[in-house]
């Protein structure tokens, strides 16, 4: 109870991340939620000692830096933490390092990193505009069981508002390990979705522009379904980032400016359904 008594409302949030998302980076805790990286530092060396979080050296990325996960006292806050990020029916983990050395071990952690630096971004960036911000980051494991009738497997699913305009999407971070008749395929669960739930945007997120551009021209002869954008993992998200496939002219839109609706009214074929900041 003494430590508990120790987190800060910033600590609580880092947790709920770590819970539904697995690991985060030094430096991607330190955008999305410190003044400066020398801030977040200290104080994820206190949280460190305090056994809210493990740790461990970043070796897939080559940066050496420390990468983050829920330590025994965080898994006393979110006991029903996601815990295999590789089986989502595993068993439950006997403790939190158990919990932590499968995520050491996921043949996903690149993936999984490349995935949440994308929400961070978005993060990072509504700390700048007070007119931005992110009210939903839904994980794989989340989106997944949410939607689990429709089939889909998004990588990661948001809200974003700006201004006024609410833009949901789902997120497939692409690595370009998988063909393109690969991806293609999981649009048809998508589409499927889209005539009974929400519409959101599909976001293929991609290495490069050769990728982006085969994957265009891909596009070209699938029926429109549902909307679909490509981008580049190296443009930030929250701007002129995304090419909607159906649109020719080849504009590049703010993620804000993607068409989006939240769906039907509907408890049955939409329980899900977006309708304010608390949902």
């Amino acid at each position: 109870m003494r430590l508990l008594a120790r987190l800060t409302i910033r600590d609580r949030q880092l947790l709920d991340w770590l819970a539904e998302h697995y690991l985060l980076s030094t430096d991607q805790i330190a955008a999305a939620l410190f003044p400066s990286k020398r801030a977040a530092t200290l104080r994820l060396a206190a949280l460190y000692e305090m056994e809210a979080v493990n740790r461990f050296v970043d070796v897939t990325t080559g940066t050496r830096q420390h990468l983050y996960a829920l330590g025994p006292l965080g898994a006393l806050v979110h006991p029903s933490a996601y815990n295999d990020p590789d089986r989502p029916d595993a068993p439950a983990p006997r403790t939190a390092t158990d919990r932590t050395e499968r995520i050491v071990g996921s043949r996903k952690l690149a993936h999984l990193l490349g995935t949440n630096q994308m929400f961070i971004d978005l993060h990072a960036y509504s700390r700048a505009d007070p007119n931005a911000r992110l009210l939903r980051w839904w994980s794989e494991q989340h989106a997944t069981a949410a939607y689990a009738l429709s089939g889909i497997r998004p990588d990661g699913h948001g809200i974003w508002q700006v201004g006024d305009r609410t833009t949901g999407f789902w997120l497939e971070h692409d690595r370009g390990t998988e063909k393109i008749a690969t991806v293609l395929g999981k649009l048809r669960n998508y589409a499927q979705l889209a005539e009974v739930g929400p519409r959101y945007p599909v976001l293929l997120r991609v290495a490069s522009r050769r990728r982006e551009r085969n994957l265009l021209d891909a596009l070209a002869g699938v029926p429109a379904g549902l909307p679909v954008a490509t981008g580049i993992h190296s443009e930030h998200p929250a701007g002129p980032a995304w090419t909607v496939a159906s649109d020719t002219s080849g504009l590049r839109r703010w993620l804000h400016e993607l068409p989006s609706d939240h769906g039907p009214v509907n408890a049955a074929t939409n329980p899900h359904r977006y309708s304010g900041p608390e949902d």
